[in-house]
């Protein structure tokens, strides 16, 4: 007899009313990884086409994720008054924008511009996670939200596949100079050389807008129902304060993590591509940035295989677990040669998968009418993505590329803590 309780009290993952907005908002999960994993052939691109050095590259990312922080509380305020449709459109609207900026910016090839034009996309981008993220993890039962949302993450996997797979091939022209080789250019070989490299990101950032311009359409013309259930769009939601959140300490040692974690899992990412180089110096552009494509079909097999872990192991012992996996594998990369140390390097990327979406759902897990607020939090401490890579870039630049690795340790080490104790800590139910 229990055990028949225990059958039919078990949670659904998805209901059929949810299917089409789960399908739809899962789109979006590939559309900002795609933007988001570009930014790793940018940081090589630009080391050429704009002369830059590898920390000054880093700042690419700044832009990016200053974006991000600077755009998540005008999404929250928005979905707050308008909804989550809304609140996606709006970030679709900036996201395309900020894409067709590439254009005339590859054209005048100033870095000032193309920053400007990627924090315009991450702006939107705030938009889109501040609305998807929480979507998905209420659409339901709260104690499969982790389980939903790494499924829907997994999504991510394929846009941050295509993404460095495709700029490897549209964006890197395969044309590699020594240092030797371009002092012995004249400099009007040099000029054209960079200009050349610079018009390569044009095409692949008109195509990048046209697609985001057809997901827009496609949202606009479906039915999103109204959540008002755990932090829906009630009345209660829009009086929530700010200040509320701080109540709930869960939710604030999450942020924290998140902000080490997303300055990891960026750093690591961005400068991938200059440690295969690095490390195996006859391993050409275009091959390491699909070598780095490649890690992300790990991702999408990680989060979709630890979103069904999850409905037999706690979210915070996978987490725990993948973090410590992670720790070695760095320390590899960090201490080893060759190829060891690159596909060490390669791997954190497979058990980095669940840490993202995990923190996420157990930071706003129980959170009830500040869940948008608390969603607005999270993807504000994305910023941490805006600190370590220059971090990184200016210590490889002063040592080398395995000692700046150790600034992504960092966050590895945070993720173990919360998975020990923060993500119940002062925990406050509604």
């Amino acid at each position: 007899m229990d055990h028949e309780r225990r059958i039919e009290e078990k949670p659904v993952l998805l209901e059929r009313k949810y299917l089409l907005p789960f399908i739809l908002v899962t789109t979006l999960f590939f559309s900002w990884a795609l933007a988001a994993q570009l930014n790793d052939i940018l940081i090589r691109q630009f080391q050429k086409a704009l002369e830059l050095s590898r920390g000054q590259a880093g700042f690419i990312q700044t832009a990016f994720y200053f974006g991000y922080f600077f755009g998540a509380i005008p999404a929250g305020m928005v979905m707050r008054r308008f909804g989550y449709k809304n609140g996606i459109l709006v970030g679709l609207a900036l996201y395309c924008g900020g894409a067709l900026m590439f254009y005339p910016a590859a054209e005048v090839r100033a870095f000032g511009v193309f920053l400007a034009a990627l924090y315009i996309i991450a702006f939107g981008l705030a938009f889109l996670e501040t609305a998807a993220n929480p979507y998905v993890s209420v659409m339901g039962d709260a104690r499969t939200g982790p389980s939903r949302l790494n499924i829907a993450q997994s999504f991510y996997g394929v846009g941050a596949f295509v993404g460095p797979f495709l700029g490897s091939i549209f964006i890197f022209s395969g044309i590699e100079y020594t240092p030797a080789e371009i002092a012995a250019l004249t400099p009007v070989e040099l000029e054209t050389w960079r200009i050349a490299e610079a018009r390569t990101v044009q095409q692949p950032y008109l195509w990048l807008a046209g697609c985001v311009a057809t997901i827009a359409a496609l949202i606009f013309f479906s039915k999103f129902p109204r959540i008002t259930e755990a932090g829906g769009d009630s009345a209660e939601d829009k009086n929530a304060r700010m200040s509320d959140l701080f109540h709930h300490k869960h939710l604030i040692l999450a942020a924290v993590t998140q902000f080490f974690y997303v300055g990891t899992q960026v750093s690591i990412w961005s400068f991938f591509i200059d440690f295969t180089k690095d490390m195996s110096p006859d391993t050409t552009e275009k091959a390491a940035g699909k070598l780095l494509a490649y890690g992300f079909i790990a991702l999408m097999f990680g989060r979709f295989s630890g979103g069904f872990l999850m409905q037999r192991i706690a979210p915070n012992r996978l987490l725990l677990t993948y973090a410590i996996i992670s720790i070695l594998l760095l320390t590899v990369a960090i201490t080893g040669s060759g190829w060891d140390a690159i596909w060490s390097l390669w791997l954190t990327t497979l058990f980095m998968s669940i840490m993202w979406p995990t923190i996420f759902a157990l930071g706003i897990r129980n959170l009830g009418p500040l869940t948008k607020l608390g969603s607005s939090l999270m993807i504000m401490v994305i910023v941490g993505g805006a600190i370590f890579p220059p971090l990184m870039g200016y210590a490889a630049d002063a040592t080398n590329i395995q000692v700046a690795l150790l600034v992504p340790m960092i966050g590895f080490l945070v993720v173990c803590h919360f998975a020990l104790w923060g993500w119940r800590a002062g925990e406050k139910r509604v």
